[in-house]
This record gives C-alpha cells, structure tokens and sequence, in this order.
C-alpha cells in the first residue's frame, strides 16, 4: 500500500512492521510526532517517560528481556540519554535496539543546535540517515537487523526537514517477530569494572566488524553523473544538493558511522573536483580529509 507520509509517522510504521513491541520517548519537536504515530498500533506498548534516560532505560530492559524496542527523542534529548546509552554500547543488546534523535538544524524549536553523529562517534555505535519518509521506514527495519546482528543499539538521525516533510511510502507487511529468550549473563549485562574491560574489547571487535560491512551494505550508494564534480552527502542535505546541482555524481552516505573509507576513496578518484555537502558540523569532511582525499566543503558551505 502507498501512502504520503511524514518522516516520523513512516518510523513509526517502520518499527511497527519490524515487529517492535515496546516504545518509550520524552515529547519535543522535532521527534514528537514518532511516538504520537506509534501509539496508535494497538500491538506496541507506548509511553511518554519522566525523561530521555527514563526512556532509553525502559527501553534497553525490554530489550535485554528480548523485545524489539524503540526510543526516542530530540537532540538536546540525547544529552539526557547519554549515560544509558554510552553503558548500552557496552551491554549491547538482545531484542534490537533502535534510538530515534531527531536534530534541529536551524533552530526551528529548539534552544541550540546539536550535531548528534559526534554521539554516535563517541559511544561507538552504528548510526543510519534517512533522507525522505520512504527511507525513514526501511532505515528503522534495517536497523532492527543491524543491531541484532552486532549486538548493539543503532540510532536513527532525523533532521526537523526530514522528519516533518512528506513523500510518498511503500508500506509492508508486519514482521512475526517473536521474543528471544533471556539469558542471564552478569558479565555481559553488569558492567562493573571486571566486566566492562571485557565488553570494551567487544565493542572494538564489534565496530571494526561494522566497519566492513559498511562497505557494502545498500544504505550507502553512488550515482553517477558529470564526473566533473563529486559530491559526497547524507540526509536531507542530499535533497538539497540534488536540487542545486543537479546531474553530478553523488555518493549517498546512509550509514553515516562508520564510514565506508574505501567506498569513498574509490569514488574520489573518479570525480574531478570533491564537494561535502552536510548540515551542522563537518562530520564527514573531517573523518574524510584525515584519510588524506582533497575535499572541499565548510570553507564554501559554512556551519552557519
């Protein structure tokens, strides 16, 4: 079925049809209407917490218990969040695990801006980019899979012009998902400092291991155009430069960490001239020009 939808109403369908069952969030635009839309599937627990940490906490237990689980929050949000979600990244997870921050460039109703991909730098877990409501759906069921393969909790980013904007959706089916079984573990799920220097060494065997997927996977891809200019972008800022630039080859980064640093080496040295177009920080343009590719990008594009 098709259907026009907003950003945040296609991730509420997306972790219906991934067949989460436990949703928790703190309301604030522009993430708000995610769990407004959740909470109309009769089959998902849904609750506004006391906080982001409350609701990443809730989440991270039904998860742990063997739930698919959802999150989530505004950037400024994040920082709230924070403490679960750095000892998550270490605890991993058993039913998947998905953070949904909603960033607000712009300042449309937030006190500050945020670049929440350096969160995703710093905790060492995976993070996806959607760039319109159809990627928003597919992005959070792909999500699902990717942190229960590596163990881990993902987070989605949103920008206030994906999450409120609409395009058009395929909708799917619901996943028969079916809750795994707990097993008690006190040295993967107790992080005290005995266990935590073990799950330390998990999670850098984990992120060297999504380091090569992200080579691959289909969350990131190249279209071919001029090979005059080469632009390198994610998110709506993807949008954005489609619109301005029209046919000149474009490297989509979906999986925003980490980085596919052989992808976009080979499409460097294809393309003349290399832009990185991004919102907020240069997140991409400094991970990319410490690997040694000539770029351009804030000193045309500014932060502000």
């Amino acid at each position: 079925m098709k259907k026009l939808m907003l950003g945040n109403e296609a991730i509420a369908r997306g972790a219906y049809e991934a067949g989460v069952t436990v949703a928790a969030a703190y309301p604030g635009t522009p993430s708000t209407e995610i769990t407004e839309n959740i909470a109309k599937y009769k089959d998902i627990y849904a609750e506004w917490s006391p906080n982001e940490k409350i609701a990443l906490e809730v989440t991270l237990g039904a998860s742990i218990a063997g739930a698919r689980a959802l999150c989530s929050m505004k950037h400024v949000g994040l920082n709230v969040a924070a403490d679960p979600l750095f000892t998550a990244s270490y605890t991993g997870v058993n039913g998947g695990l998905v953070l949904t921050v909603a960033d607000d460039p712009g300042m449309h109703s937030s006190q500050n801006e945020q670049d929440s991909r350096y969160y995703a730098l710093a905790a060492k877990v995976p993070m996806l980019e959607p760039a319109n409501s159809q990627e928003c759906l597919d992005y959070v069921k792909q999500a699902y899979e990717i942190s229960e393969r590596f163990d881990c909790p993902v987070i989605v980013r949103l920008t206030t012009r994906v999450a409120h904007s609409q395009s058009i959706v395929q909708t799917g089916e619901k996943a028969d998902y079916q809750l795994k079984n707990y097993l008690k573990d006190l040295t993967k799920y107790v992080m005290l400092p005995v266990n935590a220097r073990s799950r330390h060494l998990a999670v850098e065997k984990r992120m060297a291991a999504l380091k090569e997927y992200s080579e691959t996977v289909n969350l990131n891809s190249i279209e071919w155009g001029n090979k005059k200019i080469g632009v390198i972008t994610s998110g709506i800022a993807y949008q954005y430069a489609k619109e301005a630039l029209g046919e000149v080859s474009y490297l989509k980064i979906g999986m925003v960490h980490p980085l596919p640093e052989n992808l976009i080496a080979s499409f460097a040295s294809e393309v003349e001239t290399l832009y990185i177009i991004e919102e907020l920080e240069p997140f991409l343009e400094n991970q990319i020009r410490k690997n040694g590719l000539k770029v351009i990008g804030k000193e045309l594009l500014p932060v502000n």
